[in-house]
Order: C-alpha cells, then structure tokens, then sequence
C-alpha cells in the first residue's frame, strides 16, 4: 500500500522555467529520500503555466518526513510558491480491499 500525492501548481506567468529547474532539482533530492517511491514532473502541454507533481511514499509518514526535509523548505516554500498563481495539494491513500 502506497500513499500518494498529487500537487497542482498554476505559475506565474513567464515564471515556468525558473519553477521547473527547482521542481527538478526538489525531484533529484526527494527520490534520495526514505520512503519516496516516485517523483514526477509534469508540465501542460497545451498551458506551459499549469504544472502537475505526482508523488508516491511508502506510508503517509514518510510523505509528512519529506514536508519536513530542508530542500522542501527551502525549494518548494521559499522559492517555488512564490511564483505560483495557484497551489492544490492532493493526498490519496488507497481503499482497503474488498474480498471477492
């Protein structure tokens, strides 16, 4: 069971590439991260301004460690969000099983 995350970023306008090379480098930190299991950038293909984050963790934890990391901190709460029109943060945790 993994627990997962998908970020929703709308950027500033003209601010996508300065938000993309921090994104890549929060993605390059975050998958060195116990518990992370995927981290992935995606960007809009018809609205460069819209930006997606797929994140999964091995336990809700591990997602709350990574809130706590330096590089978040400093990466995504101090520079990245700055330059965002808008931020979503969705968590998901999977349904238990349902016996046939």
């Amino acid at each position: 069971m993994t627990y997962v995350v998908v970020a929703r970023y709308r950027t500033q306008a003209g601010a996508e590439k300065t938000v993309l090379s921090l994104l890549d480098t929060m993605a390059a930190a975050s998958r060195k991260e116990p518990g992370n299991l995927a981290y992935q950038v995606h960007q809009g293909t018809e609205d460069p301004q819209a930006i997606v984050l797929y994140e999964e963790y091995a336990s809700e934890a591990d997602f709350t460690a990574h809130c706590a990391t330096p590089h978040f901190q400093e990466i995504v709460l101090g520079e990245v969000v700055p330059l965002l029109e808008s931020r979503d943060v969705l968590r998901y945790a999977p349904r238990p099983e349902v016996g046939a």
